[in-house]
């Protein structure tokens, strides 16, 4: 169940609508140290390519979280928004945001050697250490 479809969701109180022309079905999920910061658990996120639009873009307030990413969220309700790589303007974006949960698949997971142990997910995934994610990743 791969592939890609037109994705269409909302921040929590509504003020921001997004529409990804090209969102991936598969999810995966984060558990550095900064994702789990900004959350409070794990990022279930799905990549989102480049081609992203946002309404009631003057509602989103933009953090510069590392030298290659930033992450935006809702100034109104405080949903997070994307994690959004600064060299290809990839957007990972948590699923949760997007209607059509049935067409989304949980398949990988990184950062699979921070995960903190008092949680595990059931699921059968695909899973990159940090060391992996850098290497496979990193401009």
């Amino acid at each position: 169940m791969s592939g890609t479809i037109e994705g269409k969701g909302s921040c929590l109180c509504g003020v921001i609508q997004i529409k990804a022309k090209a969102m991936n079905t598969q999810v995966g999920t984060c558990h550095c140290s900064m994702c789990r910061k900004w959350g409070g658990g794990p990022l279930m996120a799905v990549d989102c390519g480049t081609e992203v639009f946002f309404e009631g873009e003057e509602n989103i307030s933009v953090f510069d979280s590392s030298g290659w990413a930033e992450r935006a969220f809702c100034s109104k309700c405080g949903s997070h928004l994307y994690y959004k790589l600064k060299e290809s303007g990839q957007f990972m974006m948590p699923v949760g945001l997007f209607e059509n949960e049935k067409k989304f698949k949980f398949d990988h997971q990184v950062f699979i050697d921070n995960k903190p142990s008092f949680y595990s997910f059931a699921n059968v995934t695909n899973n990159l250490t940090e060391a992996e994610v850098f290497a496979k990743y990193s401009p």
